[in-house]
């Protein structure tokens, strides 16, 4: 079991647990002498909270999925789920617990409308998130929608107790379907970048156009 965990912990082409910006982070947002699950709990809040979500600001090249380009960015330019779920997965590595990505399709019922208009979709393809090997068992976590975003649309925010899934808002807080999933891709060891491109290509019109992800316009 061990043997096949190894490949959950070591640095690999985005998971960065090598670069030391990942590794400052990590010591600064965990106790070293705490239980894993502790260090588990203190990560996820520290990247659900610490990076505003922006399904928008996404790199246009491989290397800025990297974790090391998620904090060079810094907090406040607006983190992919994608990012955010690196991050973990790379700090969550250094603390050595086991950690993985999962990709998923899912359908958000709110606060869609511009996303659909500029992806020609109300589809968010290839969310990430992470599960992390605590106490013998895989444990997803979803760091994606910081507190700020939650309270703005309306849905409890995802906790994670490092014990019981932590994978998605099913319903806002009244009762309305707020997200689904409706196609799973499993879980890697870092990103399959290529599958992913190419997802968003089949999925997305006019990012298989121009090959740029699309943005809203600013207004002032």
């Amino acid at each position: 079991m061990l043997h096949d965990l190894d490949q959950f912990l070591q640095p690999s082409g985005f998971i960065d647990t090598d670069h030391p910006s990942v590794i400052a982070y990590a010591r600064a947002h965990t106790d070293a002498t705490a239980p894993r699950i502790t260090q588990a709990v203190s990560l996820y809040y520290a990247i659900r909270d610490g990076f505003r979500y922006s399904p928008w600001d996404l790199s246009p090249t491989s290397d800025g999925f990297k974790a090391s380009a998620v904090l060079a960015r810094g907090p406040d330019a607006g983190a992919h789920c994608i990012d955010k779920a690196v991050l973990l997965a790379a700090c969550a590595r250094l603390c050595g617990i086991p950690a993985r990505l999962h990709f998923a399709n899912v359908r958000n019922h709110i606060g869609t409308a511009q996303l659909e208009k500029l992806l020609g979709s109300d589809v968010l393809v290839f969310h990430g998130y992470v599960e992390m090997n605590l106490d013998g068992r895989w444990v997803a976590a979803t760091p994606a929608f910081n507190r700020e975003l939650c309270d703005k649309l309306g849905v409890a925010p995802l906790e994670f107790d490092g014990r019981t899934d932590s994978i998605f808002q099913a319903y806002d807080r009244e009762g309305g379907v707020f997200m689904e999933y409706v196609h799973d891709y499993g879980h890697y060891a870092d990103i399959p970048f290529d599958l992913m491109w190419s997802e968003w290509q089949r999925y997305y019109p006019k990012f298989a156009e121009t090959g740029r992800w699309p943005r809203p316009e600013r207004t002032s």
